[in-house]
């Protein structure tokens, strides 16, 4: 990614992603890929590299009006690990993705890229396939995301049971208003996590609530389906998020 994100080296998404692109329900395959970089931000003051990125927000937007990505986001630390910020891109094939990130540079401000990269001067790369989620209800002001190592040889079975038992947890969660949307995503390129699962709804309070009561829904007695997922995605790392910019 040759802009604000690609300083240091091209760059990528989340997400989430966090935005699903919406399809019928019986549709197979993914539902997009999102091309995530997550950013490592000691070298100076991070007011400023939100600045940069809201500054670069029309033409973000400008690439989803005219197609050439269907979705873009800019989230904040909360709470979690030693990622500070994260930037991604959305499409709804894995070639419209590889095609967007030889566009996303045009007319790029080279200056505002430079200092950004001294601000968040290190980076990780993750493509996402989106699997599963909601679907058109839009995101909430804050978000988790908990990135799952996983025993590769039996991640299709991880992605079954989420289809069979998270799903409709997560579902009522978000008809019942619990929170405004969750999403699940499967690694393509990247490091060790597997898996993406997210969240977000409309403050800090009220998703952590949901996500408790999830998880003593899916974990509460120890056996079953979340008995299985914890075997298989062994150990995992969460954050918070503050959703900065997300368009759509």
């Amino acid at each position: 990614m040759k802009n604000i994100i690609a300083i240091a080296v091209a760059s990528t998404l989340t997400a989430f992603t966090f935005a699903c692109v919406a399809q019928e329900e019986e549709e197979e395959g993914p539902r997009a890929f999102t091309y995530a970089t997550y950013f490592y931000c000691p070298g100076g003051e991070l007011s400023r590299a939100d600045e940069i990125i809201a500054n670069d927000a029309e033409r973000w937007d400008g690439f989803v009006e005219d197609g050439t990505i269907s979705a873009w986001g800019y989230l904040s630390h909360h709470t979690g690990g030693r990622w500070q910020r994260i930037f991604y891109y959305q499409a709804e094939t894995m070639d419209a993705l590889l095609d967007a990130y030889a566009a996303l540079g045009e007319d790029a401000d080279e200056e505002a890229n430079r200092e950004f990269g001294q601000i968040c001067n290190a980076h990780d790369d993750y493509i996402w396939q989106v699997e599963n989620g909601s679907q058109g209800e839009g995101r909430g002001e804050v978000g988790i995301s908990v990135y799952h190592v996983c025993d590769m040889l039996r991640e299709d079975r991880v992605d079954e049971i989420v289809d069979e038992h998270m799903a409709p947890i997560y579902n009522g969660f978000v008809e019942d208003g619990k929170i405004t949307s969750w999403g699940w995503s499967s690694h393509v390129v990247g490091g060790k996590y597997r898996k993406l699962q997210t969240m977000t709804g409309a403050d800090m309070k009220t998703l952590m609530a949901a996500r408790g009561e999830a998880i003593q829904a899916m974990y509460g007695d120890g056996t079953g389906p979340g008995a299985e997922f914890t075997e298989i995605c062994h150990s995992h790392s969460d954050y918070l998020w503050n959703i900065t910019n997300e368009t759509p």
